[in-house]
């Protein structure tokens, strides 16, 4: 495939070999499909956090969609009437809401810009139970504490 061999693919998908970006870009052609490289400011730790949260819910979605749904939509109206300012991002988050479960939990955790900006004004508050936030919070720390 795209000039590599069996045997090379199989190493860099152990971790074992790294391509480079030549082959990457050989790979892909192969598949024809291109490369888009992006470069994005590092996550903060808020970043983070949040992200670790969504997840949990991402999970809860997977779950029992129809009541995670419902609490969301019930949220994000009480959003909307609080604030006007995040208005663009609300009514973002209201188009992810009809997309299928799969798009929306893709969006929920991506690490780009925008779903981290999304992240912070999620509808998804009450989704989660203290002890499972409590819980999240335990492992987050433990893993990005100094």
């Amino acid at each position: 495939m795209g000039g590599t061999s069996q045997s090379t693919i199989a190493a860099y998908e152990t971790g074992a070999k790294s391509p480079t970006l030549r082959t990457i870009e050989n790979l892909a052609r192969s598949q024809n499909l291109e490369i888009q490289v992006t470069y994005l400011p590092k996550m903060t730790r808020e970043d983070k956090r949040s992200l670790a949260y969504h997840r949990a819910i991402v999970d809860a979605l997977n779950e029992d969609p129809d009541p995670v749904y419902a609490r969301a939509r019930k949220n994000l109206e009480k959003l909307s009437n609080m604030h006007a300012c995040a208005r663009q991002l609300l009514d973002q988050w209201r188009l992810w809401l009809n997309f299928p479960i799969e798009r929306l939990t893709e969006n929920m955790l991506d690490p780009n810009l925008q779903a981290r900006e999304m992240r912070q004004v999620s509808p998804f508050s009450g989704v989660l139970s203290s002890e499972q936030r409590s819980r999240i919070l335990r492992q987050f720390r433990k893993e990005y504490e100094i």
